[in-house]
């Protein structure tokens, strides 16, 4: 089992909060961008970084990506990817992503992107807070902790 991140707009405190639990985990964590990223100097936790374009970045981690992985990322369609590969698709607010809900949030994302392509300004999602935080940090830990338990 992995933790693959789509880290080009993951937040800085998220990022964070992933550095922690695999220090203290041991699991593997793998940032992936289309540009340099610094992570700490762990055996466990690295960087991939891609070509520049549309998907590239996502399109590596579907590639690499394992069943029962762990993806952190707040990109619907790749979420939508990862389960359907039999992965586990976390966003940085803590929602869980599931076979239950991804098809109603890629609806939602569509009719987004049609409003927006029409002129309509629907403004972006709200500032991460503490909320998503601890939210974020409890999957996580329910995640880690049921796959330690596994072990």
């Amino acid at each position: 089992m992995k933790i693959w991140v789509d880290a080009d707009a993951c937040p800085v405190v998220i990022k964070d909060i992933l550095f922690r639990a695999a220090k203290r985990t041991k699991i593997g964590l793998t940032l992936v961008a289309n540009q340099a990223i610094r992570v700490p100097a762990l055996p466990n936790i690295s960087s991939i970084q891609v070509m520049q374009g549309f998907d590239v970045a996502d399109n590596e981690i579907v590639r690499r990506l394992e069943a029962g992985d762990l993806v952190i990322t707040a990109d619907i369609p790749l979420a939508d990817e990862v389960i359907e590969k039999g992965g586990l698709a976390l966003s940085p607010r803590g929602e869980l992503y599931s076979k239950e809900n991804i098809k109603s949030r890629l609806n939602m994302r569509d009719f987004m992107d049609t409003m927006r392509a029409s002129g309509v300004h629907t403004g972006g999602p709200p500032t991460l807070n503490q909320n998503d935080r601890k939210a974020f940090a409890r999957h996580l830990d329910q995640f880690l902790n049921g796959y330690i338990a596994e072990e």
